[in-house]
């Protein structure tokens, strides 16, 4: 059995590290350049950046020569992955195949694609067929309405899809993704846990990884996801406010005795 992997999410918007709630309200809390030392010296199992800017103005904020000369998300990856230790999946304003090459040789070792894959299926085919599977992941935000119907939502949550995320699971399986970032948009922020039965249908409909995403407030939360049968465990605001929080996050794990990468 694969030992589940820890993965710090870290969004960026307009150049900007900031924590989201809902999708809806963003903070910001840093500059995305400083936070890969940080991680680095943790050791965590693999970093998730997601450039959630919805214009294309960057303002990193930032007048010291180590970060100054970065305008574009490009750019960022790029220093990004000039210090970044552990695999780095880079994602957002992916559109192409080209879009894809570009991400890959600034230094990602993985992209994700979440708005275009929905919108232009044949993309993640593309994309698996040209750098393989392992380097696809394909990002799913889900809504659960007040019937408990769960829908795919895309464009940043704003865009109802009607789209089952099981079946849409399933299907970018089938074309050829290797991966599947899953996220509650509910549960963003709120530090309430995850939804733990949308991780288990989509766990259940698949069988590439899962990395379920959103809501992890206590330490405790990553166990309930791995019951549910996520293969590895994302969160954004605990490891950003919690010091060492993968290595008490791992620990919490093993209590439960799950395997972790040490």
């Amino acid at each position: 059995m694969l030992k589940v992997r820890v993965v710090p999410c870290l969004l960026l918007m307009n150049g900007r590290l900031v924590r989201s709630e809902k999708f809806a309200e963003h903070q910001v809390i840093g500059y995305p350049v400083h936070e890969v030392a940080r991680f680095n010296e943790w050791a965590v199992d693999e970093l998730v950046y997601l450039d959630i800017s919805r214009d294309d103005g960057y303002d990193i904020g930032r007048d010291d020569h180590k970060v100054r000369d970065l305008h574009t998300p490009i750019e960022i990856l790029e220093h990004l992955s000039r210090t970044c230790f552990v695999p780095l999946t880079f994602g957002g304003r992916i559109q192409t195949v080209d879009d894809m090459r570009e991400r890959f040789s600034r230094g990602a070792d993985k992209i994700a694609v979440n708005t275009a894959a929905f919108d232009s299926p044949d993309l993640v085919t593309a994309g698996a067929r040209r750098f393989g599977s392992q380097a696809i992941v394909v990002s799913i935000d889900v809504v659960r309405h007040d019937d408990d119907r769960l829908e795919v939502f895309v464009d940043r949550g704003r865009r109802a899809t009607g789209a089952d995320p099981a079946e849409w699971a399933r299907e970018v399986e089938a074309r050829g993704a290797g991966e599947i970032l899953l996220q509650s948009i509910d549960r963003d922020g709120t530090g309430a846990g995850y939804d733990v039965d949308l991780v288990a249908r989509v766990s259940a409909a698949v069988d590439i990884p899962v990395v379920a995403l959103g809501g992890v407030g206590t330490y405790e939360h990553f166990a309930k996801a791995v019951t549910a049968g996520a293969s590895a465990v994302a969160a954004a605001n605990i490891f950003h406010f919690k010091e060492l929080s993968d290595r008490n996050a791992k620990r919490a794990l093993q209590r439960v005795g799950v395997e972790v990468r040490t």
